[in-house]
């Protein structure tokens, strides 16, 4: 029952928040930036959350969010509400993040060739969804040592890897709502997910727990 009401409690609160966003992005359409102030201090946080940890790089993080919201005031008349403000500020953010990372170059990003493969018939993938632990690198992080270690082995996914990685793991956003704002397949968001994992694994062998 708990459980029951709680799930009931989250999807009003996620129904509240979609109606806050409505309001103040038709406030914004009608000229009034102190609306889309508002929306700049809700979704501030998460979104600095969302780019640093794909540039690890505070400079490049305070510089692009002031991009990525510069570009959404712009753009705020074009959104008819298809989808929730929340998915479309977050494909803007991620999007201008993947080409900010693309156009530096700044890092040697190892390529994950696994959108083709059929991960739902995956034996090691069958096996390690079994456990979720095993799929779960990011739980480690309460230890500070390996925080730094998990951000050198972030980077060395690529960048869409790295961009579900954070969405899902860090940021703990459903891999359908992902799936939307990156306008792929949730079985591409599922795959991708499985291969980052695996490959922080590899990263990281020396500091899992046995």
């Amino acid at each position: 029952m708990a459980a029951a009401e709680e799930a009931v409690s989250l999807t009003q609160s996620k129904a509240s928040q979609a109606d806050e966003d409505k309001f103040l992005v038709s406030q914004t359409q009608n000229g009034d930036s102190k609306a889309f102030d508002n929306l700049i201090r809700k979704y501030h946080p998460r979104l600095y959350g969302l780019i640093f940890h794909m540039t690890s790089n505070h400079e490049d993080t305070n510089d692009l969010l002031q991009d990525v919201f510069a570009k959404a005031y712009r753009s705020i008349n074009h959104f008819h509400g298809k989808s929730g403000f929340y998915t479309w500020i977050y494909r803007i953010a991620v999007n201008m993040t993947l080409n900010f990372i693309k156009k530096q170059r700044r890092h040697y990003f190892t390529s994950i060739n696994d959108d083709n493969n059929p991960i739902e018939n995956d034996p090691e993938f069958i096996d390690a969804a079994k456990n979720k632990n095993n799929l779960d690198p990011v739980a480690l992080m309460n230890n500070q040592e390996l925080q730094k270690k998990l951000t050198k082995a972030m980077l060395q996914l690529s960048a869409q890897h790295r961009a579900v990685v954070t969405l899902f793991d860090i940021q703990g956003i459903p891999q359908a709502e992902i799936a939307k704002i990156l306008k792929t397949t949730e079985g591409t968001i599922r795959s991708r997910l499985f291969y980052a994992h695996r490959q922080l694994q590899n990263f990281l062998q020396e500091f899992m727990v046995k």
